[in-house]
């Protein structure tokens, strides 16, 4: 036996390696499914999203090495909240087969739970983007057919998939973005550049003229700098590019100055790129300085100002529409959480009131002294089955608070069995009001358990007495607290309500206003004690 065990701490500690994996992690790495299955067997549910050095469950490396078999059986011990846990990568399951692109892992996570599409990491990067910018069609093409909308949410910098199919030249990527949502070819990230403005950074040509007719309007747009993708091919070098696209469509603004005060010429000559320049100069672009400023024109300002507000204020309204979707999710999840609390409340609560009724019931007849059985030790005026502490005041008052305590939880137990309430917030009135009940009994219970304490000490009164004091402090002391917390809850519940009904009158439909009370509370659910 001792040889056996020595032999399984070291493999072990073969398994766990370096990354401080534990042995599931290891057998997963390695592929055994076999393996696999006998840990499972034989552990909590809990410990099979154990994470290592690096934040990885079993089910993240199970994802990123595109075990799909390994990853169906894992998925059936989680929910959204165990799929989602995130190494320090901050990626998690979902993100990391997108990222290697494994779309069988992909379908049977989505098929486990469709949200975990809706996951993002903390640059607010999703299995799109991730997908695109690495050039997996297949998955990219998966995940627009689940739901189209993936494609126009930003990254943090404001990046939209397109954005990074574009720099990488994943042309196939980029027609399946612009047939789902031709709508995104036109939204700028944070540095006002457009995805033409990405395209021209890398070298598939075919990017830009895929770009160009999708919306001719792009080759002129300029982003914060003022620079068109004219301006960005130059800086890069791209000669293909500028000579066969740029220069050659038709409305080109060839003239177009920055707001450094240069045209694309200038960015040529100042970065030393003689070829560009010379097939610039061919194309008749000139030097800024050469260019003779035209008059302010009012009109056009005016539009573009236009113009780039109606991007802004597109831009926001659709970042709060994606937060407010992500919160939907999280308050989903929260309710979930809540149900399943006040259902093992519910249980809790009846196997309480079962133990209290059994032992109230039981508690009358094994009274001490028992009862006048015999026709000998029957007193005058004592009936057959009296018990013989019958006239004492501490037997009275035991029961009368034991009759009491028994009939409160039958009661409890009468109603939970009988009623089926599904609305969450009857569920918890109902739970508010059969607790307190429950309360009582256990107060009752106890006085009834201190009463007969007095007959059993005899004359030494002091100890129950002693009894008495010790009780009174517990039971003072817990539904003191409990009351206590309730309170609070109702008054932080109170506040909560008061906050979302002022937001609500104020009719601000402010990005910042909604985000911030939509976000406090539902960072005050987190923390807030539960008590019904």
């Amino acid at each position: 036996m001792g040889e056996e065990q020595i032999f399984q701490k070291k493999m072990a500690k073969q398994l766990t390696g370096k990354r401080d994996d534990t042995p599931l992690h290891s057998a997963v790495r390695a592929g055994d499914l076999h393996l696999v299955l006998e840990i499972i067997r034989g552990c909590e549910a809990g410990d099979l999203f154990e994470q290592n050095q690096s934040g990885e469950t079993a089910l993240y490396v199970a994802a990123e090495c595109g075990r799909a078999d390994l990853v169906k059986e894992l998925i059936k011990y989680c929910d959204i909240v165990l799929a989602g846990i995130k190494a320090r990568n901050g990626y998690d399951a979902f993100l990391i087969a997108a990222k290697q692109g494994n779309l069988e892992v992909l379908k049977i996570l989505m098929e486990a739970n469709v949200d975990l599409s809706m996951t993002f990491d903390s640059y607010n990067t999703t299995a799109m983007h991730t997908a695109a910018s690495q050039g997996h069609a297949e998955v990219v093409n998966f995940l627009l057919e689940k739901g189209s909308n993936v494609a126009v949410i930003a990254k943090s910098n404001g990046k939209t998939a397109l954005h990074s199919a574009a720099r990488n030249g994943h042309v196939v990527i980029v027609k399946a973005l612009l047939s789902k949502e031709p709508g995104i070819t036109t939204r700028t990230d944070k540095k006002g550049q457009t995805a033409l403005h990405m395209a021209v950074k890398g070298h598939n040509i075919e990017v830009v003229d895929e770009l160009i007719k999708s919306d001719p309007c792009l080759i002129n747009m300029v982003d914060n700098k003022g620079n068109t993708a004219l301006h960005i091919g130059t800086r890069k070098g791209r000669i293909q590019v500028i000579v066969e696209k740029l220069l050659n469509q038709n409305g080109v603004h060839k003239l177009v100055i920055n707001k450094s005060g240069e045209t694309a010429i200038d960015i040529a000559e100042k970065h030393k790129l003689s070829d560009i320049a010379g097939i610039l100069k061919e194309h008749g672009v000139q030097c800024a300085k050469f260019i003779k400023t035209q008059p302010t024109n009012s009109a056009k300002e005016l539009k573009q100002t236009v113009s780039d507000i109606k991007n802004g204020v597109h831009h926001q309204f659709e970042h709060t529409r994606q937060t407010r979707k992500r919160m939907q999710g999280i308050a989903q999840r929260i309710n979930k959480i809540h149900v399943d609390s006040l259902n093992n409340a519910i249980n809790s609560t009846t196997v309480v009131a079962v133990l209290i009724a059994t032992i109230a019931f039981a508690a009358i007849f094994s009274v001490p002294g028992q009862y006048a059985d015999s026709p000998k030790d029957i007193s005058p005026g004592v009936s057959p089955g009296q018990a013989r502490i019958a006239s004492k005041l501490p037997f009275l008052i035991f029961i009368v608070f034991d009759a009491i305590a028994l009939f409160i939880s039958l009661a409890v137990v009468v109603v939970q069995t009988s009623i089926v309430v599904i609305h969450r917030k009857a569920k918890k009135q109902m739970m508010a009001v059969i607790n307190k009940l429950m309360w009582l009994a256990c107060v009752l219970i106890s006085v009834a358990f201190l009463a007969l304490s007095y007959i059993v000490v005899g004359d030494e009164w002091w100890l129950a007495n002693l009894v008495t004091g010790i009780g009174t402090v517990i039971m003072v002391s817990t539904l003191g607290t409990l009351c206590y917390w309730v309170i609070v809850n109702r008054i932080e519940a109170s506040k909560l309500h008061s906050i979302w009904r002022s937001s609500m009158n104020s009719g601000s439909r402010s990005f910042s206003m909604s985000y911030v009370s939509d976000t406090e509370i539902l960072n005050n659910e987190h923390k807030k004690l539960y008590a019904v």
